[in-house]
């Protein structure tokens, strides 16, 4: 047993050298032979999923796949403060279904979705108060790094829903590429911090940082 948890302490110290070293290792590298698909759920508007493929891929320069619309996973629902679907289960299912055609996957969906907001990561403390937080709805949720993410119409008003709409869709993507939230108040990966002013404030943009961690080419 001894044995087995000092491989196990050797394996966890040399991850944490890697990325200290070579921190660009948690990043994707994105080009023209990325695939992202998108899975509509529902009865999501066609119009809008095949605006966002072109969107995406103008923005990011990789190919993208519409799927066909599937259902929400009924295990993703929940009813506590109303009726909405957790957006983590919804990330774990496309996650899990994803297809070798695809590198990654983004879901949209016109219900409402929430996830859990901690305070403290590394503990998973909730913030407070816990009653707020516990169930907080939310505008979309990305992986980081991982291979799929979730954005929700839901929660944005008509006005300005197109460039709302396709900021949220690049930013967690970009999560899914490798990147965390930046400082930078110009870059499109810059945290919402719970208000969708911020959506409207920043620019369809990566900053120089970011286009380097995964290097971004603009043609």
């Amino acid at each position: 047993m001894k044995k087995y948890f000092t491989l196990i302490s050797v394996a966890v110290f040399l991850v944490m050298v890697i990325l200290i070293i070579y921190p660009n290792v948690r990043y994707k590298v994105i080009n023209n032979e990325t695939y992202v698909a998108i899975q509509p759920f529902g009865e999501f508007s066609s119009k809008e999923a095949k605006m966002i493929q072109q969107e995406i891929a103008d923005f990011y320069h990789v190919n993208v796949i519409l799927l066909k619309p599937i259902e929400l996973p009924k295990n993703a629902y929940i009813n506590v403060k109303s009726s909405r679907y957790r957006a983590d289960t919804l990330i774990r299912f496309l996650r899990k279904n994803i297809d070798r055609n695809y590198d990654f996957i983004i879901g949209l969906t016109d219900k409402d979705i929430s996830t859990t907001k901690y305070s403290n990561t590394s503990t998973k403390t909730i913030k407070e108060p816990t009653y707020k937080y516990a169930d907080w709805g939310i505008f979309g949720l990305g992986f980081m790094p991982g291979k799929s993410c979730i954005v929700s119409t839901f929660r944005l008003k008509e006005k300005n829903f197109r460039s709302r709409f396709i900021k949220i869709c690049c930013h967690e993507l970009g999560h899914n590429f490798g990147l965390p939230h930046c400082s930078d108040k110009s870059c499109i990966m810059q945290d919402a911090a719970e208000t969708i002013k911020t959506i409207d404030n920043v620019k369809l943009n990566l900053c120089n940082s970011c286009k380097k961690k995964i290097e971004f080419n603009e043609y």
